[in-house]
């Protein structure tokens, strides 16, 4: 069976090449519409996705444009991903061979027929082709502000002008982007940790209707709420692929919470070791300060040489001090503490504090799986801070 559906999706494939060697003007039946699909299993397609379909029965068109494309074996993929400069495509390809990818993740697939004139269809179908060029098919991706999902709001908005209004009955509470990318990744899960370490304070603000439709889902419900000259703009919906959502598998024991704990207990039964037997473990301050340095140094560089916008104003830097890396070194090789020492803990204490009080005032929200490791590194900080 899944033999002669691949042969199927290939001569798709070739006669939809054959179709668009010219872009050929829509009949009257042609219908666009608007696909939305349900969260994977992983991390990258946690939020969904969201499509465009165009579809004419006279021309036997079927086809789904696709701005959620990209290579993992692209040259220099990650790195341009660290400096983000992360490149995503337009890509084409038939409803069969689309919604066969679905169909493996069983994933739930649900349409929305826009209500366009056939002015408009073909305007838009024109776009989508020449988007679809080799020279025009490629953007700089960003995950709350160029994404798949928010491009839709871009061309309708693009293409309809003013005849078309996002209206914001629908939401119930206003969310900042941290909040609603928290809808769909736990907070307890090592996703949500990264995210969150890495997130600036701008992602605290207030996202307006239009900014919502950076995830799918509410791509979708923005959808049920917008018109068009006046006009519900979907004609109608429904649900082409009808499988359960995807529910979260992982356990406290696997959760970043649980072992950040255990650090933390550890960290406290080395320092009453410590002080029981006036020493010092410097292998667990070389530990601790080295990567909780290099994390900030991290931080810090995603904020001030990254073309990143959702880690500007990242002060997690504070807490997770870059120049902890130095520090561990004397750490770890002098036996004799420097005096020196003695402000820098000081200030790192009142970074930690500075911190939290950012976090009160919502200049930059904290995760609160943080709390385990500030508490970590606190207990530490005092402990040498009375050892000097």
């Amino acid at each position: 069976m899944r033999h002669y559906l691949t042969i199927a999706i290939l001569l798709s494939v070739l006669n939809n090449q054959v179709l668009f060697s010219q872009t050929p003007t829509l009949s009257e039946k042609a219908q666009i519409s608007v696909l939305t699909c349900s969260s994977g299993d992983e991390l990258f397609s946690a939020f969904g996705h969201t499509a465009f379909r165009v579809q004419d029965p006279v021309l036997g068109i079927d086809v789904v444009y696709n701005y959620g494309t990209f290579d993992f074996d692209k040259p220099n993929f990650y790195l341009n991903f660290a400096q983000g400069k992360l490149i995503y495509s337009l890509s084409r390809r038939s409803f069969e061979a689309f919604l066969y990818t679905y169909q493996l993740e069983k994933r739930w697939v649900k349409e929305q027929v826009l209500n366009l004139t056939a002015k408009q269809t073909n305007e838009l179908f024109r776009f989508f082709e020449q988007n679809h060029r080799p020279e025009n098919r490629d953007y700089p991706y960003d995950p709350l502000f160029n994404n798949c999902s928010s491009i839709t709001g871009d061309v309708l908005e693009r293409h309809l002008d003013d005849d078309i209004n996002f209206k914001a009955s629908h939401l119930k509470e206003s969310s900042t982007f941290r909040q609603l990318v928290h809808k769909y990744i736990p907070i307890n899960s090592w996703g949500a940790f990264g995210i969150d370490l890495a997130f600036g304070g701008i992602t605290d603000q207030k996202a307006s209707a239009r900014q919502h439709m950076f995830l799918p889902y509410y791509t979708m419900y923005q959808l049920r709420n917008t018109e068009l000259s006046g006009e519900d703009i979907v004609m109608r919906e429904r649900t082409i692929l009808n499988y359960p959502e995807k529910s979260d598998q992982s356990t406290f024991l696997t959760s970043p919470l649980f072992w950040f704990c255990i650090l933390l207990a550890f960290t406290v039964a080395i320092t009453l070791l410590d002080k029981k037997h006036q020493g010092r473990n410097r292998w667990l301050d070389f530990g601790l300060f080295f990567i909780s340095g290099l994390a900030g140094f991290i931080v810090l560089l995603l904020w001030v040489a990254t073309d990143h916008v959702v880690t500007n104003q990242n002060f997690n830097f504070l807490w997770l001090l870059p120049t902890n890396i130095i520090v561990s070194f004397y750490l770890l090789t002098k036996k004799q503490l420097p005096l020196w020492l003695t402000k820098y803990l000081w200030a790192a204490l009142g970074l930690v504090g500075l911190s939290l009080i950012f976090w009160v005032f919502r200049v930059h929200v904290l995760s609160p799986i943080n709390i385990p490791l500030m508490g970590t590194l606190g207990v530490r900080y005092l402990f040498l801070l009375k050892k000097i």
